[in-house]
């Protein structure tokens, strides 16, 4: 493990170094190609200038020369072509080599972990909160607990004497007469009298006749 790590720094480094040397070629073979463009374009003016001065001969020199320009910069177009391919596949080795470091760095840190945290201290650990929990649990019940005369009461009798108050408040409302309106005064036609009930006429004439026998007696 130890080798492993040691040698991780220094494949990183020439994976780096091999990288910078081959865009040191490509930009080299970037600038080969420009000149070689710029001489057959060259190349191609003179001929020009040849075929106006009706030099035929010259002119094809100039083409010929022109044509291997050309070649050259297609041998150099391939030979960036192969680069790129190269530093693509460095790259994508590059990366995954990065990607197993990190996952081996977090597969050691899990394991680390792991030690740290012993199955049997969690185990431990889950008990005591339960026992802690049910100390609580045993408290509160305690705590809720009636003492003194209210430990006395029987809660069945308290039940059933609040069924008989809910029976009997139930049974006044039943019982309780509908509110009604009250009736409206009756009018009676001009010229007819009220008649006054027999039993009350009756009782003014037995009161009268009771205040003149006490005056006959005195």
């Amino acid at each position: 493990m130890f080798k492993r790590l040691l040698g991780k720094p220094k494949q990183e480094t020439n994976a780096l170094a091999t990288l910078d040397k081959l865009n040191e070629t490509l930009e080299m073979l970037e600038k080969k190609e420009s000149v070689l463009l710029k001489k057959a374009t060259a190349e191609v003016e003179r001929a020009k200038e040849f075929t106006r001065a009706k030099n035929k001969r010259a002119a094809i020199q100039c083409l010929k020369r022109k044509r291997l320009y050309e070649q050259q910069v297609e041998q150099l177009g391939n030979f960036q072509l192969r680069i790129h391919d190269q530093m693509i596949l460095l790259e994508g080795a590059k990366a995954t080599t990065e990607t197993v470091d990190a996952l081996r760095t977090g597969a050691a840190a899990m394991k680390a972990m792991q030690k740290a945290t012993n199955i049997d201290d969690v185990d431990k650990t889950m008990d005591e909160i339960n026992e802690q929990t049910e100390n609580m649990k045993m408290i509160q019940e305690a705590l809720s607990t009636p003492i003194g005369a209210a430990a006395d009461f029987d809660e069945d009798e308290l039940e059933a004497e609040l069924e008989e108050l809910e029976g009997a408040e139930l049974e006044e409302q039943l019982l309780q007469p509908a509110t009604t309106a009250p009736s409206a005064p009756i009018h009676m036609p001009a010229g007819r009298q009220q008649v006054r009930p027999a039993a009350q006429h009756s009782r003014t004439e037995e009161d009268e006749l009771a205040a003149l026998q006490a005056e006959m007696a005195l």
